[in-house]
């Protein structure tokens, strides 16, 4: 089973979407009505996170393992969050396919998440706890809308 049949398998609603123009979109992976990006490789995460950083959102990364049952369980609420929250990124990372990546991030259990911006952790959420998930991208989300600037009257 490779890493698309193996994601699909944690996150049933995944439809993945595939370029060869040479657009960052070839890691992108949607969920139905939302937006999360599989990351596959360092490279694709350094990607999406310029890429959230140029577009100043906040990235919400999911690190998890299709092995984990409370990964499971919190896949399709992670789904409808990304549906709900676009303002946000919302990345997932099988810590079994990129092992040495993920043990940079010092992960202890799935799923973890972690809340960043520009690239630097402001948040993070070990387990899968779905009123803890929600309110912690519920303030995030709206303590971004607040931070961001607000055009003037012409």
């Amino acid at each position: 089973m490779g890493i698309s049949d193996t994601v699909r398998s944690l996150f049933p609603c995944i439809k993945s979407h595939s370029t060869s123009d040479g657009d960052d979109s070839t890691h992108n992976v949607k969920f139905a009505g939302g937006n999360v990006s599989l990351i596959t490789t360092k490279e694709s995460w350094d990607q999406k996170l310029a890429e959230a950083k140029k577009e100043g959102k906040i990235v919400i990364a999911n690190f998890s393992a299709s092995w984990c049952g409370p990964c499971r369980m919190i896949s399709p609420f992670y789904c409808e969050l990304s549906e709900k929250y676009l303002s946000l990124m919302f990345l997932t990372v099988d810590v079994d396919e990129l092992t040495e990546f993920s043990s940079s991030w010092d992960i202890k259990a799935t799923p973890t998440f972690f809340f960043l911006k520009d690239g630097e952790q402001i948040d993070k959420l070990v387990g899968a706890n779905k009123p803890e998930l929600q309110k912690k991208i519920t303030t995030v989300a709206d303590t971004h809308v607040a931070c961001e600037p607000h055009p003037q009257p012409q």
